[in-house]
């Protein structure tokens, strides 16, 4: 077979389903050899950033790597930021790069798309994925391509992989089976031990999960866990959306200052709480600084598990439940948690909409109709879905680069068939909202609700006279059948209910409802978000 079957063939026995991308003259035929192949559908975008950003949200939604197929120079660097989001919240995406022939450096002319060096881009994305390597080689290509995709699966982090355009179609031999990295079981079964050691000791034992639950496909194996342990179980602001279809003892999201107060005091106040793939950032821990002493809890993340000042190292986390599996006895009282409570029944009058008031109305909508999955942006969107019910939701919580929702929703529904609400401010959806247009080549059909402000809202919060916060007002609605889409621009609480129930009955066609929505009104979760970074700034050495 030639390079790029192999490689196709590769990326499908480590749970690759597809292809998102861009074609350009370096990627031409590495995209011919796809295409024709048949082994892998491609999904095309208008923008490159679009692309890794629904690479992303396909990984996070199937708990397995996806690809990002980029031409050399223009299309990769403009993939650069999507990627660095991936890597900061660890979603497998795998870069595939066309690139300059072998020999065309020889030419003695600057080659178009060239950065200052022909390997500028290589180095570059060293920066940013855990592995790499330059296809150019046939004899050693069948190992690289394995070492680099086995670093995606094991460390949920992009990757990188560059393919001359002139290597793909030489011939290689197929390339080696699937062989997950060692580790040293007595070593995870001792550290089992001891942290199943600690969390009996402690008067109030609590679970907390992130991320890294998802990445590897643990929610099950957690859910469980936390039955036996019948100890209470909270997801971070990052985590929100997780075991939202398992049988879990969840309580709901700790957000410290901007939280449930109740839950902020059990998490806060645990003498053995357990951290399972969290990542120790300022969204998940910036409002409970000085609240919560890091120090003295369980961490397993990043191959590791760390108790205070012990540190057990070369610990994967599927390894580590599997042996809490084998020991777990029940250590608290939780059996059924009670369903967290959010707010319903929107008030349908002529009353202006606020953010509140959208998570009221889907709320509403979810009761009607059952809970979908959601991909949000950034900004005052996405503390509105911490109000939301709890279900499958994909956000960049984390690294906060706007752009992500709608490319993010559109990848939900094509690798989940299910579908998707996307959550948008109107800042963010200037930047990948008109990557719409292509929902109706790829037969999808996702509700897509914009929070119309005319600013960036969120960062007026911060900076409250600042004028470079405004924006125009683009009339979104009215674009949508231009894209191939249904547009209805609302201003008032009914007009919102009605307008939502009106895009969940229509399919064939995405659904934007543009929401009108007064400046300085903000999601109350927001307010509390702020004034708690406020206080905390306010603080000595804060």
């Amino acid at each position: 077979m030639n390079l790029v079957e192999a490689l196709l063939h590769a990326l499908c026995a480590r749970g690759v389903r597809e292809i998102f991308g861009i074609p350009g003259d370096f990627a031409l035929p590495l995209f011919r050899i796809a295409e024709s192949s048949g082994i892998l559908p491609i999904y095309t975008f208008s923008h490159e950033p679009a692309v890794g950003f629904a690479a992303d949200a396909a990984a996070r939604f199937r708990s397995a790597p996806s690809v990002a197929a980029v031409t050399y120079g223009a299309g990769a660097f403009n993939i650069v930021n999507a990627v660095a989001a991936a890597y900061a919240e660890k979603s497998p995406v795998v870069v595939i790069s066309g690139a300059p022939g072998r020999h065309e450096a020889r030419m003695g002319l600057l080659l178009h798309h060239q950065g200052p060096r022909l390997d500028t881009q290589f180095r570059l994305f060293r920066e940013i994925t855990v592995a790499q390597a330059r296809l150019d080689d046939p004899r050693t290509a069948p190992q690289e391509i394995a070492r680099v995709l086995q670093a995606a699966v094991e460390e949920s982090r992009p990757v990188y992989l560059e393919v001359p355009r002139d290597a793909v179609a030489l011939p290689v031999d197929p390339v080696p089976d699937p062989e997950p990295w060692p580790f040293d079981p007595e070593a995870v079964a001792a550290c089992a031990e001891a942290v199943l050691d600690r969390l009996a000791a402690a008067r109030q034992p609590v679970l907390l999960v992130d991320v890294e639950i998802r990445r590897f496909g643990l929610e099950a194996k957690v859910a469980e866990l936390a039955r036996r342990l019948a100890i209470p179980v909270v997801t971070t602001f990052m985590g929100r959306g997780l075991l939202s279809e398992a049988d879990a003892p969840l309580l709901g999201t700790y957000l410290g200052f901007a939280g449930d107060p109740a839950i902020a005091e059990l998490v806060e106040g645990s003498d053995g709480l357990l951290l399972l793939g969290v990542i120790l950032s300022d969204t998940n821990f910036g409002v409970s600084v000085g609240r919560l002493d890091l120090r003295r809890t369980i961490r397993a993340c990043d191959r590791s598990v760390a108790m205070g000042f012990h540190v057990f190292p070369d610990i994967p986390l599927r390894a580590l439940i599997d042996a809490l599996l084998a020991r777990a006895r029940p250590l608290g009282s939780a059996t059924a948690a009670p369903k967290p409570s959010v707010p319903r029944g929107l008030v349908a009058d002529e009353a202006p909409i606020t953010p509140d008031d959208i998570a009221r109305a889907l709320n509403d909508l979810f009761a009607r109709h059952g809970v979908m999955p959601v991909a949000c942006d950034v900004g005052d969107c996405l503390f509105t879905a911490m109000s939301l019910d709890h279900g499958p939701l994909t956000a960049p919580a984390y690294y906060a680069g706007m752009g992500y929702g709608v490319p993010a929703g559109m990848a939900a529904q094509l690798v989940t068939g299910r579908r998707t609400l996307v959550l948008v401010g109107d800042g963010a959806f200037q930047m990948t909202g008109w990557e719409l247009g292509n929902c109706r080549k790829l037969g999808i059909d996702p509700i897509v609700l914009v929070f119309n402000n005319r600013s960036w809202e969120m960062l007026r919060v911060f900076e409250p006279n600042a004028r470079f916060n405004d924006l125009d007002d683009w009339h979104f609605a009215q674009a949508a059948a231009a894209l191939g889409g249904e547009g209805r621009r609302v201003h008032t609480r009914a007009q919102l209910a009605h307008a939502l129930e009106a895009a969940m009955l229509t399919r064939g066609r995405f659904q934007l409802v543009e929401a009108i929505i007064p400046r300085g009104a903000i999601s109350e979760t927001l307010r509390r978000f702020v004034a708690g970074v406020q206080a905390l700034r306010q603080m000595p050495n804060g």
